[in-house]
Order: structure tokens, then sequence, then C-alpha cells
């Protein structure tokens, strides 16, 4: 079964019932739409996109930040027949022209925290045909998201989507460079359905609260689980601990994805007395999980002392897997927390050389993947697809290694890893134990340039709030570690993270590696 006739069916069965709830505490604004009128609203938008000349095949871009709007008009894309686009909210207005134009997008969707990236470059977009704005004062010359629901039918479009459809475009999220468009089937979307649901087990009385941005695979995938058997969600706009503890309360969530810094900020929050459990009603919280980076076992450890009757789950995916699930963790595996799992819900793993040849149990290698949510390439590309995709399989650029029990642990970005004198250096590992200090937030390895060795590495490290560290400190600390994978340089900063969590070491390196020639050869 496909995506829009999940929806469909929900607007059937429970036509009703609360599908989608925005919460922004900030303003105390609650909004919220039953599964028959998410159902309407993206029919509706579908027959103007219709109307509007759209047809199967053609691209149509949604620039949202979380809302109300933005799963209804993703449906009604998906619903014509055309793919999908969906684009970062931190792209600037040249990275929005830019992924416009490879994209090659007909119609743009956009919210007005953009109205002025936009304006700067709209006389360029000459190729984009229409506007479509998703809020109030809508610019002259574009058609309002409220008009267009409220005036156009309501009636499903008569177009016939097949599993083997293209239907999305994601961008990669630029962490190594310039992010490349993903090209997803109808095929992929659904068996993302199916995994998650496979995983976490939501029933229809479930309700996910959704934190991060929805225009990457990660958050909305998850969200995809409820969507077979029509549970709601809650989207949650900001991400203060006492926010989040606030709607899981007040909305009786029972799964909520976190990201590892919220996570730890909620501790922390709870450690400091800033917000007392006993205020909120949690009991029906049955799940947490993380996903999209590294989850330090420290962390987890903390989060059950806290939390002790909560399921645990962690989950890795990449926008070319159609996002979290090609391995997870498993909600009874909590004993091999800082694995990231075993194979997901058909799926198959293994751990390659250099030359793909399948590595031993304990041995270090390139981590590759193959299911259904493998996609059909980078859009247009064929070059970038032949490095990733061979056989079916999809090679992910991350090093990993696997236990004799089949549990695989991630090691790092293969782009990540830091040569020093010819011994690789893991970054990860690194960071997981000065993570494990109790003054540290947040920490970030990456390598500098260095005349006799190659890279030396190098720390960045962000500390909690109230602490101080002095670099000898760090290193006293880092004492634990064997000799040649201890920083040999720290600095105090904050650690960039981009809206998924993954931190952004290219930013890290233009910052901190001085020499650019030396830059230019190692970084």
């Amino acid at each position: 079964m496909l995506l829009t006739e999940m929806l469909a069916r929900n607007a059937r069965v429970y036509p009703h019932e609360v599908s989608l709830i925005e919460r922004e505490p900030a303003i105390d604004r609650r909004r919220e739409i039953t599964w028959l009128e998410f159902e309407q609203q993206a029919n509706s938008l579908a027959n103007n996109l219709i109307k509007q000349g759209v047809m199967k095949g053609d691209k149509v871009a949604i620039l949202l930040m979380n809302c109300l709007e933005w799963l209804p008009a993703y449906f009604g894309v998906l619903k014509t027949g055309a793919l999908v686009v969906p684009l970062n909210f931190r792209f600037t207005a040249e990275e929005i022209k830019k992924c416009l134009e490879v994209a090659e997008a007909k119609i743009l969707i956009y919210g007005p925290e953009f109205k002025e990236r936009i304006a700067q470059i709209k006389e360029e977009l000459s190729f984009v045909e229409g506007f479509i704005f998703v809020g109030a004062d809508c610019p002259a010359g574009d058609e309002s998201f409220t008009k267009i629901i409220n005036e156009f039918s309501s009636e499903p479009p008569q177009i016939t989507l097949c599993a083997e459809d293209d239907a999305a475009l994601y961008f990669t999220s630029g962490t190594t460079g310039m992010p490349k468009p993903i090209l997803l089937t109808q095929a992929n979307l659904a068996s993302a359905c199916q995994t998650e649901n496979n995983h976490h087990l939501q029933t229809h009385e479930d309700n996910f609260l959704c934190i991060p941005p929805l225009y990457h695979t990660g958050a909305k995938m998850h969200w995809f689980g409820g969507l077979p058997v029509g549970a709601k969600a809650v989207l949650l706009k900001g991400v203060k601990p006492e926010w989040i503890l606030q709607v899981v309360s007040e909305e009786k969530v029972s799964i909520v994805w976190l990201l590892v810094p919220w996570a730890q900020d909620i501790l922390d929050a709870i450690e400091r007395g800033d917000v007392k459990l006993k205020d909120y009603e949690l009991k029906q919280w049955r799940l947490m999980h993380i996903g999209a980076q590294p989850v330090p076992p420290s962390l987890i450890i903390r989060w059950k002392k806290y939390f002790p009757n909560q399921k645990y789950d962690t989950n890795y995916g990449l926008s070319e897997s159609t996002g979290p699930g090609c391995v997870h963790l498993g909600l009874e595996n909590i004993h091999k927390v800082g694995a990231i799992g075993v194979p997901g819900f058909n799926w198959q793993i293994k751990i390659v050389d250099e030359n793909g040849n399948s590595l031993p149990a304990g041995k270090v290698g390139e981590l590759a993947v193959k299911g259904p949510g493998v996609m059909k390439g980078y859009y247009k590309n064929p070059e970038a697809t032949r490095k990733v995709l061979r056989d079916g399989w999809l090679y992910t650029g991350d090093m990993a290694k696997m236990d004799r029990d089949g549990f695989v642990y991630l090691v790092d970005r293969k782009k990540d890893v830091v040569i020093m004198g010819g011994e690789n250096i893991y970054p990860v590992e690194i960071e997981d134990f000065l993570r494990s200090h109790e003054g540290i937030r947040d920490a970030a390895i990456i390598g500098m340039p260095d005349a006799r060795l190659g890279e030396i590495p190098a720390a960045i490290i962000e500390l909690k709030q109230g602490w101080v560290l002095t670099e000898e400190m760090v290193m006293e600390f880092c004492q634990d570690l064997p000799r040649y994978k201890r920083p040999r340089l720290v600095f105090f900063d904050k650690v960039p993270r981009n809206p998924t969590g993954k931190i952004e070491k290219p930013k890290l390196r233009e910052k901190y590696c001085q020499d650019q020639e030396l830059l230019k050869a190692s970084c």
C-alpha cells in the first residue's frame, strides 16, 4: 500500500479523530487537524497543482519550518504523481536557488520565514512556474495555501500511482560538501512505514512527538511508523527540556525520538533542578529512541536512571536508505547499548574492506546495507551513484565493526578518520570518551595538519553550564585513553551540529586548521 493510500484509508476509518497537532509553547499556541481534514487538504492542494499544469514526474519543492501544513503539502504533491522536494530550512538564498535548479522545480511551496530569502532570488527563478505561500500576508503574485484548501475540490485527484514511480528528491545533509539530490520511489517511502512499524510496534493508540525538521528523512520516516495504523502525532516547535516534557505530559505522548543534545539537555535540566519529573504525567511514555548520530553509552545509562521503565532503541540510517531503520538496536537489546544494532526489518548488512570483501568480526571496514529502502540513485548523477551502489548494496561511507553476536558498532565517517603517522584514529571513540566527563556537554575530534605526522587529533569541547576546565585538565582526563588516541590539542568552543544532529566537521576544520596549504591536502 502506498503512502497516499494509507492516508486515504485513515480518513475513511478515523475521519473525526485527530491526526496531527502543532504545539508552539513559546507563544502558547496549539492547532490540530483530523485525518479527514488532513486528506482533504492534501487533495485540494493536489487539484490546484494539477490545474497549474503539474504532471507526473514534475518536481514541487517544499521550504517550510515544521508546521501543521507541512505534511498535508507533502502528501498533496505525492497525490499528483509529481516528485516532492523537501528543502533544508537552513539553506541560504543561493543554496535554495542551486537546489531548485538541480531539482528542476516547477512549483515552490514556502513559508513566512523564507520571504526575504525568496525575494532575493525570485528574479533568477524563471524556471519556477508558481509559488504557493503558507501563512498570512501572502506576497503579491503568489497563491495562498489557505485559499487553495478552502476553494479547491477536496475530492482525490484521478492519478494512478505505482510502487515503481519516482516519488521524492531528498538532498543530502551536506556535511561533506554540496548536497546531492537522492531519488526515492513510492516503494522506498512505503517500505519505511513497514520497517518503522515493525521495529517500534506502533498501534492506533500511540502518539509520536516529532521535534526534528520534517524536510529530513529521519523525523518523517519515524512518523511513518504510525501512518499504517492511524496513530496521531505532535509537531513541537522548540527543543527546551520543559517544553518537551510539558507536551509529552499534556498530549499523552507515548513515543519520542530525540537527538543526543536534546536528551543531554533534558538530563542536565533534571540534575540542575530546573525541571521536576513529578510535575509531569509521563507514565504513558513507553519509548525513547535516538538516531542520526552515534549515541554515547554513558548517556543511556544516565537516561535509564531517571526513566527506568521506558524502552530504548537506537536507529541507524541515511537519506540514501530512505532514512532510519536499515540497522537498529532493537527494543530487547539494551544490554548492547553502544552498538547501532543488527539488520533492520527486511535489510541485510555487511562490513567490507576497500575491495568490497566481507570482513570477519572485530575488523573495521565500511558498512554496506541492502534492502527495500535503498535509493534509486543520485538524481542525474550516474558517476556519484556508481560509487555507492554496487549489486544492490549501498556503501554508506561509515566505518564500522561487527562483534561475534552480529551487532554493528559505528566507528566513524570514512572521511573523518584521522590518520596520524599511518595509524587510523576513529574520532567517535574519543568523542564518546570525552562526553563521559561530567563537565563536558559535547565534543568533536578533527584531524589537524601536522608536518611530521600528517595529522594529529584535536578536540573541540563544549562545556556544560557552570563548568570550567583547562586544557591540562582535559589532557589529564584523557590519560585513560591509549596514548595514540589522546588529543594533542584542545579548544573550548560550541560544537556545531546540523538540524539532524550531525557534527559539522567541515566548519570546525575551516575554523581551526590554520595552515591552508596543509588543510587542502588533508581536510
